[in-house]
């Protein structure tokens, strides 16, 4: 099995004590725009959520992992969503909660754990991403992984009175 832990941070799963981040997480405004929330969540809703979060992949058809640093602070999340084990591929979103750990490296490492961890031991031939135009971290990270711009979903996402592409990226494992 592929070990989720790197250098600088480490992949563990959800546990109740994350429900402070995922609040903090998925009441975010300026995350909204790339997850598609409209609304905020309650605290009760996202205790229920923790509470099934160790369902099988196979089952739920999504993985979301807690980013620790190596003193085990949550720092992030990241997620395989649209789990599809007969096509072997899957969707990758990522967000790092506080400013400060970003640019150190913290993306690159959970996400280099991440596709060894879909390719290894999920047997995935694939992963894609879904990146707003003009996310430039974003867009960095994932050609620097080696993922590929395959499209441009035009006027995809409708945020703040205007129209954003979205930019569709593959990473195919050989």
């Amino acid at each position: 099995m592929v070990s989720l832990q790197g250098n600088i941070i480490k992949l563990r799963a959800l546990e109740t004590a994350d429900l402070d981040l995922l609040f903090e997480l998925e009441n975010n405004p300026s995350v909204w725009e790339i997850s598609g929330t409209m609304a905020p969540y309650s605290r009760d809703v996202l205790k229920l959520y923790l509470e099934n979060a160790h369902r099988d992949i196979y089952d739920v058809k999504q993985l979301r992992l807690v980013i620790c640093t190596q003193d085990n602070e949550a720092i992030g999340l990241i997620d395989l969503f649209d789990f599809d084990p007969k096509n072997r591929r899957a969707g990758v979103g990522i967000v790092i909660s506080d400013e400060g750990n970003r640019n150190r490296g913290v993306g690159t490492e959970a996400m280099e754990i991440l596709c060894k961890y879909a390719s290894k031991t999920l047997n995935l031939r694939q992963l894609y991403a879904n990146i707003l135009e003009g996310n430039d971290r974003s867009l960095y990270l994932f050609k620097k992984l080696g993922f590929e711009l395959v499209g441009t979903k035009r006027d995809w996402i409708f945020n703040e009175g205007i129209f954003k592409n979205e930019l569709l990226f593959q990473k195919i494992f050989k």
